[in-house]
């Protein structure tokens, strides 16, 4: 009975298992890494860095899209916040993490001409100048 577990392979391969048997093992969880790294680790940090860039260049003026779909032109920036003119009267501060993708860049950045920009932004140009004009008269 010893020499036919003896024969067996399967049981050799267990009483005989050491470094060698582990190779395989390692290349296959190797491979397994190399494929999740390609497939998800790489992709979703190419995607942070242009986020992170996008944030980065933001400017006055710009048409955004928040991550809650609401759309609207930037007003100010901050540190940390933006003011979105979102109506003709409302302005939202929101976190810069909450702008989702940038529509159209504002003042000349876009493919629209500065004059399109500018009737879009009407309503923030007058209400500076409106500001400036007082100071002005008050100076004459």
């Amino acid at each position: 009975m010893i020499t036919l577990m003896n024969s067996l392979p399967l049981l050799q391969a267990g009483a005989a298992g050491g470094p060698a048997s582990m190779a395989p093992t390692l290349v296959t969880f190797g491979l397994v890494f190399l494929i999740f790294y390609f497939l998800i680790i790489r992709p979703q940090n190419k995607r942070q860095k242009e986020t992170k860039a996008m944030l980065a260049a933001l400017q006055k003026g710009d048409k955004v899209v928040t991550i809650g779909g609401i759309r609207g032109v930037i007003q100010n920036l901050k540190d940390e916040t933006v003011v979105v003119k979102v109506d003709t009267d409302t302005r939202l501060e929101l976190s810069r993490s909450a702008i989702s993708s940038v529509l159209a860049k504002g003042k000349g950045g876009g493919k629209k001409g500065k004059a399109a920009a500018e009737l879009e932004l009407d309503d923030d140009d007058s209400d500076d100048n409106e500001g400036s004009a007082d100071g002005e008269r008050a100076a004459e």
